[in-house]
């Protein structure tokens, strides 16, 4: 069997008619009968009810037809992920994430080599408004950020990819309660490291304790969360933070203590890629692979 059995088989179906469907292949008509008559000898069945016109396909052909149209869009694929291998071969792609997301990097970044296993990713750890900016200048092709403050005017195309959880953590050595919950004026009550007042989290924090009525205790501000780990494993101080930028949270020679926080809002979070008419082959299958990433229940306590 070849695939130009298959190929003449759809177009019979398409046409009914062998002359029209011979001149749509590119063949004459006795090649096309002729390979429609080795396919029915190859697989000992009728395909086609013959007259001087096709009348249509058999029962056996129709099935028959179902399988050749699954064969070639299968060929179809693999040849334009081989069209695609050789496209991006050595392609960069630059990513820009919030701090507050960049424990999901890995994930995505092993996602993408999975598929493209040359890539080369150049990653920039930035505030929102930063990497949107970048996007806009086009210094980056994809952004991790809150979708609250993209702008509505049309010019990025986004997908959320989980909605954010926040929670107070404290490392081992800081006596709390036993409670799951804590309330934002209990959280208050603890000397805390947050993230600087530029940060979007650090904005949402401070909105939730302004609401709550309350006044945190900070002792530390700072854009590194290296250092926040450094204070929290310590025990000097606790924190607030996205479920998403926990320190290895599911490592056991690091552990936390977590309290859900009562009345917490849940951001979303996602992929922003800028707008236009016609996209590489790279970005596109780039963002059709990080879109594909289910992190909900991940990110979830």
């Amino acid at each position: 069997m070849f695939l130009r059995q298959l190929t003449y088989l759809i177009a019979l179906d398409q046409y009914r008619h062998f002359s029209r469907a011979a001149e749509h292949c590119n063949v004459s008509q006795p090649a096309l009968s002729m390979a429609i008559r080795q396919l029915e000898h190859e697989l000992g069945v009728p395909i086609v009810r013959r007259n001087r016109r096709v009348l249509g396909l058999t029962p056996e052909g129709e099935r028959v037809l179902a399988w050749a149209r699954q064969t070639m869009a299968a060929l179809d694929g693999l040849r334009q992920e081989a069209d695609f291998a050789h496209e991006v071969a050595g392609g960069t792609l630059a990513i820009g994430t919030i701090p507050p997301a960049i424990q999901i990097m890995p994930l995505l970044m092993e996602s993408l080599r999975a598929a493209v296993p040359a890539l080369h990713i150049e990653l920039t750890v930035s505030a929102n408004t930063d990497i949107l900016h970048d996007l806009t200048e086009q210094r980056l092709q994809m952004g991790l950020i809150y979708l609250d403050q993209v702008p509505a005017d049309g010019s990025f195309e986004t997908h959320q990819l989980y909605a954010e959880q926040y929670v107070f953590v404290a490392g081992s050595r800081m006596e709390l309660p036993s409670r799951k919950t804590f309330s934002w004026a209990d959280a208050a009550e603890h000397p805390l490291g947050l993230l600087g007042h530029s940060m979007r989290t650090r904005q949402i924090v401070d909105e939730c304790f302004a609401k709550a009525g309350v006044r945190p205790n900070v002792l530390l501000e700072t854009n590194a969360l290296e250092l926040l780990y450094v204070e929290l494993l310590a025990g000097r101080l606790a924190t607030i933070l996205p479920v998403a930028a926990l320190p290895h949270q599911r490592d056991p020679a690091m552990p936390v203590q977590i309290r859900r926080l009562a009345s917490c809002p849940s951001p979303g979070v996602g992929l922003v890629r800028l707008k236009q008419p016609v996209q590489t082959a790279l970005m596109s299958r780039s963002w059709e692979i990080a879109t594909q990433l289910v992190l909900e229940d991940a990110l979830t306590v």
